[in-house]
């Protein structure tokens, strides 16, 4: 039987024999990472120290909205929102122009206005209803200086309805948010599926009529507003 000071050594010792033997995986496993991108390398860093390093320039923390071809500072284009969990868009809406309807599967969304009128059109989800057991759908008229929030996975779309551009800031709770455009998609699925989707009111050649008469853009414009600025219809 060991004594108590005797037992207390034979663990010390163990100690030292086994931390080092525990350290060594470890070093195995890291490897050099010049192959993986920025953000994946800003990903797997070990800390947030170790972030900062593969960062080194001041000029790594700004974002440019102004010259950037990239509409929205996400975790690729922005690479040092990496562990921040957000995305960050600042950008014009054209005159009489309308957000394509849209959705951010993985994010909600915080749509600030700087400048001019949007109205907002959001669907919540499945059992979100109103006074008359319809669907519920929540507009709103947003001025310079307003705010309102578009839940992940809610069908929204956003209004100019003026002859002057409107200025919005949109924060994101996600890196990576994801876009879905509703219309598009639903009549990328086949004929029969959107037909019974629809029960069977849309058939055949009405079918392939709407599908190709879907704007491409994400923003297009409205051409009622258009009529009233005396402005040409044009996308956006």
């Amino acid at each position: 039987m060991f004594s108590g000071s005797a037992l207390g050594s034979v663990l010390a010792a163990a100690l030292v024999f086994a931390l080092p033997g525990q350290a060594a995986p470890k070093q195995m496993m890291k490897r050099s990472t010049p192959d993986l991108s920025l953000t994946a390398q800003l990903q797997i860093a070990d800390t947030a120290i170790d972030r900062y390093k593969l960062l080194p320039k001041d000029e790594d923390f700004v974002f440019d909205f102004t010259n950037s071809k990239a509409p929205f500072a996400n975790r690729q284009t922005f690479p040092a929102l990496v562990g921040s969990g957000m995305s960050i868009s600042s950008k014009e809406l054209p005159a009489c122009s309308m957000a394509y309807l849209h959705l951010h599967p993985r994010a909600t969304e915080v749509f600030v206005l700087n400048s001019g009128r949007v109205l907002t059109q959001m669907v919540p989800e499945v059992g979100v209803l109103d006074s008359e057991g319809r669907p519920r759908v929540i507009h709103t008229e947003l001025h310079a200086g307003m705010a309102t929030i578009f839940p992940a996975g809610s069908f929204h779309t956003q209004v100019n309805p003026d002859c002057e551009s409107a200025n919005f800031t949109a924060a994101l709770s996600a890196e990576d948010f994801g876009i879905g455009l509703v219309a598009n998609q639903v009549f990328s699925l086949s004929d029969d599926v959107i037909s019974a989707s629809f029960g069977e009111s849309i058939a055949g050649e009405d079918i392939d009529k709407v599908r190709h008469a879907i704007p491409g853009d994400v923003v297009i414009k409205v051409e009622e507003c258009l009529s009233k600025c005396g402005k040409h219809k044009r996308h956006a």
